[in-house]
């Protein structure tokens, strides 16, 4: 994907250093990049900084001189996320809200509107792998105290052939500095 061209990317910006890198990297790499803030519902009763990230996500795209959305997911987040814990609580059982999120929302209706708007791909800033042979594999990411890839495991082929993992075969310490390298607001 290193060599593609005008190929329109719609990247998950949540305000982090991680997605801010995979935007950067994208950009770099010859990509359309669009920034996505991705809103999700959070219960009345607990506190949410999700305005500051929400900030720092806009920051980053303005930095990076990319077109800049917001997606409301509040409505499937809480039906297949935050509905989903609570009845797994009930049960006595422990959620994985992590690998619903992932499903439902960001590789399932972001992907899905991503698509419909003209995206060629979808990127985020998880710490995993996909191989380029068909059919696609989904592997750890290469710094092994950040993978993430064991909460990707619910995601199919079509899905994994529309998604880019940019940061997936760094480490950490390298993201932060490609993060002060670029120049990034969310570089600290």
């Amino acid at each position: 994907m290193k060599n593609s061209k005008k190929k329109v990317v719609f990247v998950g910006l949540s305000g982090g250093v991680d997605s801010a890198v995979s935007a950067a990297l994208l950009q770099k790499q010859g990509f359309d990049v669009v920034g996505v803030f991705i809103k999700t519902w959070h219960p009345d009763f607990l506190v949410c900084n999700e305005e500051e990230e929400r900030r720092d996500a806009m920051r980053v795209a303005a930095f990076l001189d990319i077109p800049f959305l917001t997606f409301d997911f509040e409505d499937v987040y809480k039906k297949e996320v935050g509905d989903y814990m609570i009845s797994e609580y009930k049960l006595g059982r422990t959620p994985n809200p992590d690998v619903m999120c992932n499903k439902h929302v960001k590789f399932g209706a972001f992907l899905n509107k991503a698509v419909s708007m003209g995206a060629d791909f979808v990127a985020t800033g998880h710490y995993a792998q996909t191989t380029e042979a068909r059919p696609v594999g989904l592997m750890k990411g290469k710094d092994s105290s950040k993978d993430q890839s064991y909460f990707l495991w619910t995601l199919n082929q079509e899905q994994l052939s529309k998604i880019i993992f940019p940061v997936g075969s760094l480490p950490k310490t390298e993201v932060r500095k490609l993060a002060k390298k670029f120049k990034l607001p969310v570089a600290e």
